[in-house]
């Protein structure tokens, strides 16, 4: 992990209306770092992923993505989607088209990359999540879990310096998510950027640098994996991971967890 900051986030400040949904987010990412965000339903893990690439726009504080401070100005937003991918929780692939040309559309029409050059990317990735088999078929004829390791290469396909993950196995069935966890650990080994929004707190103390935990728009605490899950400071935090942890131990590492934070 490098010690240069790739993400500098200060004093960042989102409202729907009346409601805060980010109150004051100070937070810095190093190139290299593999950070997970996690935290109750409507904590604000998901809005702030989505303020780094502008998806949801904010109205106090800066966001400073790789040198380049995010504003409403068109050419910046581009070139920092051009440097961010983002994983979502439904997939969205196009329903009518192949994967393989869900995989080349932005390449070829936003990149103007030439299509072979594309098709051979997009291949390469396919291969990479294991479903290079699947590239003539379309989205409805694959299983929720083959279909996140598809919107996994496509993003993948756009060469990203940053990877965003918003909750990428809470649509799928218990047994189709180990096989998108696995994809996710063989990227970390590669210590691209990845910044990932999940409840899967095994995948957390295996891959992740720093654990983030975030409660009514606020980071509330954040620490390496094995302090943040052994010796939690806050009690908001404590019974988080209590009653997570006792709902879904499902893996070794989760039952470990378990054993800790009961101790």
């Amino acid at each position: 992990m490098s010690g240069d900051k790739i993400i500098q986030i200060k004093n960042l400040n989102k409202w729907y209306g009346d409601f805060h949904a980010l109150k004051d987010i100070n937070l810095n990412i190093k190139k290299g770092e593999i950070v997970v965000v996690c935290g109750p339903s409507g904590s604000g893990k998901s809005t702030l992923i989505r303020c780094i690439n502008y998806l949801e726009k904010f109205q106090k504080g800066t966001i400073d993505v790789n040198g380049t401070i995010l504003t409403d100005n068109v050419k910046k937003i581009k070139k920092i989607r051009s440097q961010v991918a983002m994983v979502f929780q439904h997939f969205e692939l196009f329903p009518h088209l192949s994967i393989i040309d869900n995989l080349i559309l932005a390449p070829t029409h936003v990149h103007k990359h030439p299509k072979e050059e594309a098709l051979s990317t997009a291949m390469e990735y396919l291969e990479r999540v294991n479903i290079a088999d699947q590239a003539q078929k379309y989205p409805g004829q694959l299983s929720g879990g083959q279909q996140q390791r598809v919107a996994i290469a496509r993003a993948l396909c756009a060469n990203p310096t940053i990877m965003l993950f918003d909750e990428p196995t809470s649509a799928l069935d218990p047994e189709m998510i180990s096989e998108v966890l696995d994809v996710m650990v063989e990227l970390a080994k590669e210590h691209k950027t990845m910044i990932c929004v999940t409840h899967e707190m095994g995948f957390a103390k295996e891959v992740a640098d720093r654990v983030i935990f975030m409660d009514e728009g606020q980071i509330i605490e954040e620490n390496e994996p094995e302090e943040f899950f052994c010796n939690p400071q806050s009690d908001r935090l404590k019974l988080f991971l209590q009653q997570i942890l006792s709902h879904t131990p499902n893996t070794d590492t989760e039952k470990e967890l378990e054993k800790c934070i009961a101790k």
